[in-house]
């Protein structure tokens, strides 16, 4: 079998029933986008803003921090992102999450996903440190993804400043965050580097062949992410045809041994749902301590809807106590 061969299991089965929470925060979302033409319609910039605006409500509320301190990180490419640091008013582990926002590549920012971070830095009682990276198309792959790990390499090098531990560096992400979370580990992997305890890995897009069971099932648009979406982020996040096969890029092609302790946060209802369980089944092949729950029906980005949804909750305390776990 060669991995572009589609994986499909015939027939490839119903969609699973959404959550009634996680309904209510879809109906809401597509209310709020429904204000706006289709991203792909518009220039890119607007398309950002767009969806910026969407998203930002989700973003507010919720835990509040004893402080937080933005920095200016520069990196190889020339660039000077944006690194947001939370300091939680409890702290129960004495090192980091640095945590990569997802919006395929295009998309979203540390604003966006603010809310998701100080969830962490609650629950967890740990410091939280988001970045913001060049997104495509202005930067192409491997560009975003160096300058994420430019960013976890300043983190560890400028522990002592951020007060945290740099032998209790964790990495995580969600959607196209949790492919350049893995994409980093693998780097680091081959450059000799320990220098991460573990990686958090929500509802990531881990392969380049679409011909799965779960996008035929919710990649028509209905449960957020849509096949139509997946195609145009990946058009504008690779420059060229040979760093779709990337294993930087396609974490599925990887040798996945010798990685970092790993726990995923897999959708139901989500068009990536496969991509996740066949990563987990590839480390554990490997030989890596993976653990992975599926959240019954949840759809992509549900963390976000952490305001009125509780199985969101749940994701968030399971990820922290795994977090101590492995501390």
């Amino acid at each position: 079998m060669y991995i572009e061969d589609p994986a499909f299991t015939i027939p490839t089965g119903k969609p699973a029933p959404v959550d009634p929470q996680i309904a209510e925060f879809m109906r809401l979302m597509a209310k709020d986008a429904a204000r706006f033409p289709r991203r792909d319609t518009l220039g890119i910039e607007e398309g950002r803003a767009n969806a910026e605006q969407v998203r930002l409500p989700w973003a507010q509320g919720g835990p509040a921090m004893a402080k937080t301190v933005e920095h200016r990180v520069g990196t190889r490419y020339g660039t000077q992102l944006r690194v947001r640091v939370h300091y939680p008013a409890q702290r129960k582990l004495p090192g980091a999450l640095v945590y990569i926002h997802g919006g395929g590549f295009v998309l979203f920012s540390i604003d966006t996903h603010d809310r998701i971070m100080r969830e962490y830095a609650e629950r967890a009682g740990v410091v939280v440190i988001g970045m913001d990276y060049t997104r495509a198309p202005d930067a192409r792959f491997p560009q975003p993804l160096e300058e994420c790990i430019d960013v976890f390499h300043w983190v560890h090098d400028n522990a002592a400043e951020l007060d945290i531990d740099p032998r209790q560096l964790f990495l995580g992400g969600d959607s196209a965050g949790a492919n350049m979370t893995m994409g980093a580990c693998l780097t680091l992997r081959d450059a000799g580097l320990s220098r991460v305890k573990g990686v958090v890995l929500n509802y990531g897009g881990f392969g380049s062949n679409l011909f799965r069971n779960s996008v035929v099932r919710y990649g028509s648009g209905e449960y957020g992410l849509s096949l139509h979406m997946m195609i145009w982020f990946r058009g504008m996040h690779m420059a060229r045809g040979e760093d779709f096969i990337n294993p930087r890029a396609d974490i599925l092609r990887a040798d996945l041994r010798g990685l970092p302790p790993a726990y995923l946060v897999i959708t139901e209802c989500d068009p990536l749902h496969d991509d996740s369980i066949e990563l987990e089944r590839k480390m554990r092949k490997a030989g890596v301590d993976v653990q992975s729950k599926v959240y019954p029906g949840t759809v992509h980005s549900f963390l976000e809807a952490v305001s009125i949804a509780d199985i969101a909750g749940v994701a968030f305390d399971d990820t922290a106590r795994w977090l101590h776990a492995h501390a």
